[in-house]
This record gives structure tokens, sequence and C-alpha cells, in this order.
């Protein structure tokens, strides 16, 4: 079955374009086939970075351009898909999938539907995130992103009971998204370079190409965790 993988965050400023960069990144140096998919008009970083990997897609309320999104299935009957979703798309994307009923869909083309929901721990985003939940229930596989490069102590996510409890219902996966040191990420977001090119950037110090080279070998290993990045 191939998987439709939407990098969601629903917020700006969680980390979601570097987790999908990373994600892509992972699948390339994998071997792994796939289409990348940027959805992101205001923003379209990871499309500015991975150009030449990148489709291009809209979810939208506006019924008249509701196909807009259509392709992403007919992509995904083929091979993986990889959306970077914009803020705020919750609404759009739920009524996409609703009024085409694309469970159901899914189920006859053996294609599903996989949530990475990246969190900063914050409160308004751990809200989003279980207002995605509830909404796609079991329908959906949900994993938690929580972002080390956002947020360095997730107590209080672990203690929140209620959370847990939906979380253990709805049997959703949760990994940790390593922390990439500010001057190379600032670096590389700055010069727009792939991951692979960051390895070989000059400006970029033997030291600061290797703590690159460990947030990668990080963030894969919580990728070949869940067992579903594949």
């Amino acid at each position: 079955m191939a998987t439709i993988h939407l990098g969601d965050g629903e917020k700006g400023g969680v980390g979601k374009s570097l987790f999908v960069r990373t994600f892509i990144q992972y699948r390339l140096e994998r071997g792994l086939p796939f289409v990348a998919v940027e959805t992101d008009r205001s923003n379209p970083d990871v499309a500015g970075i991975y150009k030449d990997l990148c489709q291009y897609a809209v979810f939208t309320e506006d019924e008249k351009q509701a196909d807009k999104a259509d392709r992403i299935f007919e992509m995904a009957i083929e091979k993986p898909v990889i959306i970077n979703l914009a803020a705020q798309s919750h609404r759009a994307v739920k009524g996409w999938i609703e009024k085409n009923q694309l469970f159901e869909l899914g189920r006859e083309y053996k294609v599903g539907f996989c949530k990475w929901f990246v969190t900063n721990g914050g409160y308004d985003s751990l809200k989003l995130f279980t207002q995605s939940l509830t909404s796609y229930e079991s329908k959906m596989q949900h994993i938690l992103v929580r972002n080390w490069g956002m947020c360095d102590d997730w107590e209080h996510v672990e203690g929140d009971k209620a959370l847990n409890k939906l979380i253990k219902k709805y049997k959703v996966l949760v990994i940790d998204f390593p922390k990439l040191a500010y001057r190379e990420r600032n670096l590389i977001d700055q010069k727009r370079l792939r991951f692979d090119e960051a390895l070989q950037d000059k400006e970029i110090t033997i030291v600061g190409r290797q703590r690159v080279a460990n947030f990668l070998k990080a963030a894969y290993a919580a990728f070949d965790k869940t067992g579903v990045a594949l």
C-alpha cells in the first residue's frame, strides 16, 4: 500500500518544513521512491530547496477549486507522496478527504494516509494536534513529532493524562526530532541547501558538517523507529 504522508503542524513556527525536508532527504538516501508535493503558497520553502523534486498542489475550501488537490491521490496510486502542508490547512484537507470519501477510495486503490504532526510542545500546538486526532480518529495514522529544536523539556507533555489517553486510544506513534545547531541551520536556510549539499559546503566548517551528519543520523533513526516511514 502506498502512503500519502502529510507533514503537518497546523500553525507556523513549529519546524514543520525542516521536518519535511529531512524526511525527503531520508527517502533520497534510502533510495525509496516518492513524490514530494508543496502546498504552502505563502512560504514554499520545501519546493524552494528541493525544486527539482517537488510538484505543486492546492488545498482550499473553495468548491470551485477543490479538485486542485485531486492529483495527489492520483500520484499516490503509483508511489508514496510526501506533502508539505501550509499552516491552517486542517479544514481544507479534512473537507477534501471527507467529500471525496478518500479513506474508502484508498482501500480500493491501496492508498493509505499518515499524518506526521510536528509540535513545539506549546499549548496551542498540542491543542491542534488533539483536534486533528479526534477529527480522524483511527482512520488516519498519526505520528506526534516532538521537535527538540523548539523545546528541550517534554515533561509537561508526558504528564498530560488526557493527551496520553488519546495517544494510547488511537495508537499514536511518538518520535523525537533532533535539534539542528543554529549556525548550520541558518546557513542551510540562507543558502537554500539540500542536506547532501550542506555536507559538502565549504562555508560550513568540518565540525559543522559533522553536526549536520549527526542530526541526520538521529532523525533517520527516529523515522526508522516508526516502521511506517518506508
